[in-house]
């Protein structure tokens, strides 16, 4: 059940962003697709204020991976750029699946290196227009999302 979100401004994408940091739970998976200024740390931020998490969200381009902690009852949150990762066993070096017990994982750049860290995962392609308007086409992957798709979707802020 593939769904079209319209981000027409920054605040639009740090809103939507927020709703799913709200129902992300520890172990769930959400990859990021998008070109180059698409908005996935835009994204990503709003993921973790609606997860409680006050740190600075930056790309982890040249890290690779960072754990963020949250606000109890909040799981964590570990964001990871694969951009650079050269496939699925440095992947594999990051431990993940452990992260995955305790934290939410973010993964830019994630398609065909990460979706094996869980069956249940949502894929999130963004998509820039030449107005400066974004497009997020939401894939999700196993029962888990079903619910949580209809309130990350609804009118409910966050």
């Amino acid at each position: 059940m593939t769904r079209t979100v319209t981000l027409p401004t920054p605040a639009a994408t740090d809103d939507f962003g927020r709703r799913l940091g709200a129902v992300l739970e520890a172990g769930d998976v959400v990859l990021l697709a998008g070109d180059l200024g698409a908005g996935k740390t835009a994204l990503t931020k709003g993921i973790a204020a609606g997860m409680r998490i006050d740190d600075l969200i930056t790309s982890p381009t040249f890290v690779i991976a960072r754990s963020h902690r949250a606000t109890p009852p909040h799981p964590g949150l570990v964001h990871v750029d694969a951009y650079r990762l050269d496939g699925r066993v440095e992947l594999d070096d990051l431990d993940l699946d452990t992260d995955l017990a305790r934290a939410a994982v973010v993964v830019e750049w994630g398609v065909g290196v990460a979706e094996q860290l869980a069956d249940d995962h949502l894929l999130i392609e963004l998509q820039r227009h030449p107005d400066d308007t974004r497009t997020a086409v939401l894939h999700p992957r196993g029962g888990r999302w079903a619910e949580r798709l209809t309130f990350l979707l609804g009118p409910h802020p966050v």
